[in-house]
């Protein structure tokens, strides 16, 4: 009789429900709605109000080194994640040590690429644990010498613990380029030898 047999006749554990991570896709809507094409949006196109009952979720960053980011503007649900005012913090700070190289890898993708990237979060307390938050970042177009993500984190329902964010699967979408304008240039009439008849002097030019 074998064990696979046996079983069959065992009590099963029930399946655990997924986590539902809410707003995060009416933020990717709102985002796309933005672009034009392989445009990506502009800091200056985002309006507060298509982000009604999400605000407390997204927050925008701005690039200060090579995978890093620092928070400019945030929603409260990162303010009362990490017990305080985040505005000026490196979005890292929130992370766990062993973490931080993985969130730098992509935060670097989602600029260079450009992409869309989805980082699954749990706690660096309770490591076998399901995911606790979910972490979703879009590029926006460059200002001169800036470039800005704009993110939104999800946490799942139910009080969270005092912890740090702990990456423990991420996935990107790699966006298509937006072509590089070209300006026509005008090219200058065809000059005909001259042409001498008598003491008259024939210039024909070509348009």
């Amino acid at each position: 009789m074998s064990l696979s047999f046996l079983d069959r006749f065992r009590p099963q554990r029930p399946a655990q429900p997924a986590v539902v991570f809410d707003g995060l896709a009416q933020v990717r809507g709102y985002w796309e709605g933005l672009r034009q094409g392989d445009v990506l949006p502009a800091r200056a196109a985002i309006d507060p109000r298509g982000l009604t009952g999400v605000l407390d979720r997204v927050f925008l960053a701005e690039r200060i080194g090579r995978g890093l980011v620092q928070v400019r503007i945030a929603g409260s649900g990162l303010a009362d994640f990490a017990g305080m005012d985040v505005r000026g913090l490196p979005l890292s700070c929130l992370f766990a040590a062993e973490s931080r190289t993985q969130l730098a890898v992509t935060i670097e993708r989602v600029f260079s690429e450009p992409a869309v990237a989805e980082v699954d979060l749990g706690s660096d307390r309770a490591a076998g644990a399901g995911l606790v938050a979910r972490l979703l970042l879009l590029p926006l177009a460059d200002e001169g010498a800036t470039k800005l993500i704009l993110g939104a984190i999800s946490f799942a329902p139910g009080p969270t613990a005092p912890c740090k964010l702990q990456i423990r699967s991420w996935r990107d979408e790699r966006l298509p380029r937006a072509p590089t304008p070209t300006f026509a240039t005008e090219t200058p009439p065809v000059v005909q030898p001259i042409r001498r008849v008598g003491h008259l002097s024939l210039v024909h030019v070509s348009e």
